[in-house]
């Protein structure tokens, strides 16, 4: 079968801003958001009550890129932006070997976050759904 986008077909979309367009919402910055939240001890609770499904229910902040891989930790993880806006990012994650995930981080304010995670640890599915609290320093 013939490829349907010719070089001039491929150019005219280019030039109309699609296809920047639609990079853009990817390689958005996650530091718009995530730098905004404070360092220190997070508490992560469940919400609607029950087990939290992450390991720790404390994490020591250094980087707020670590509340978007809480399931993969320390691993080393690329990171795509599919969604940011002032309050909420939506970032979607791979780690070589480690699985991969999608978590929306909700802002209330640089003390007080809602995080919603999925994904494959393991070769394992996990979901989430944790209230996030800074609790001081670590």
């Amino acid at each position: 079968m013939k490829n349907i986008f010719s070089k001039g077909v491929l150019a005219i979309v280019l030039a109309l801003g699609v296809g920047p367009a639609a990079q853009a919402v990817g390689q958005g910055d996650t530091g718009d958001l995530l730098q905004t939240l404070e360092r220190g001890l997070w508490q992560l609770r469940a919400i609607g009550g029950g087990a939290s499904g992450v390991a720790n229910d404390r994490l020591c902040v250094g980087d707020p890129k670590q509340l978007v891989q809480i399931q993969h930790g320390g691993t080393v993880c690329t990171h795509y932006v599919v969604k940011s806006t002032p309050t909420t990012v939506t970032i979607s994650y791979s780690c070589k070997g480690a699985g991969q995930g999608l978590t929306t981080i909700r802002k209330e304010n640089g003390r007080l976050i809602h995080i919603q995670s999925q994904g494959i640890r393991n070769s394992a599915p996990f979901s989430f759904s944790v209230e996030g609290r800074r609790a001081g320093a670590c």
